[in-house]
């Protein structure tokens, strides 16, 4: 049974669709505060359908994951007190969220950039910084830096790829998907048991 290969036609499709970047705006901002789901899977098929918008598709990625996760700062300012247990319940992240909140205080502002950057969870960043009240400005800096820099680089990989890139994510898409969901899954599970102790 083939699970990956329908998604990915079906993000292929949507791809193409005329409002395309309308609908990746709307995730890219709501994978920032509580979508489930990366937007890394809908930017991608995006930049191959067409590789001349790749930098202007990275941009409105970069930009609305920001402003996403400036909703989940002020989630976890101003909300965070009265539904926060429901919040962290949602997105099983109770532990998850301790871990964060002493890796800020073990590396400070710096753990932004690396939430930006990698596939830790950064709407649980976003809502631990609102939580612990860090700085504002600071924050939308960092953030705008780490989401920048993965965007960007996901979109040139692709755009350099081209055709024979897209060729070769249809044969094996199936095999990429699983190795994509065990490179997460552990990557987790290392930065969990590095980090806490």
């Amino acid at each position: 049974m083939k699970l990956f290969e329908p998604m990915y036609r079906q993000v292929l499709k949507l791809a193409r669709h005329p409002q395309a970047e309308r609908y990746l705006a709307g995730v890219s901002m709501a994978e920032s505060s509580f979508f489930p789901i990366p937007v890394d899977v809908m930017l991608a098929p995006m930049v191959l359908a067409a590789p001349q918008r790749a930098w202007r598709l990275a941009t409105i990625t970069t930009l609305m994951s920001v402003i996403g996760g400036m909703i989940g700062y002020l989630i976890g300012r101003f909300i965070f007190d009265s539904y926060g247990d429901q919040i962290l319940t949602f997105f099983d992240a109770h532990e998850t969220f301790e871990i964060i909140r002493g890796s800020y205080h073990e590396h400070g502002l710096f753990i932004i950039l690396l939430a930006g950057f990698t596939p830790i969870p950064y709407k649980v960043f976003t809502i631990a910084s609102g939580v612990m009240s860090i700085a504002f400005l600071p924050f939308v800096l960092l953030s705008l830096v780490g989401r920048g820099a993965r965007f960007f680089l996901v979109a040139g990989l692709i755009k350099l790829g081209g055709d024979q890139l897209e060729d070769t994510i249809h044969k094996k898409i199936e095999w990429l998907g699983w190795a994509t969901v065990i490179l997460v899954v552990v990557g987790i599970l290392v930065y969990t048991m590095t980090h806490g102790s």
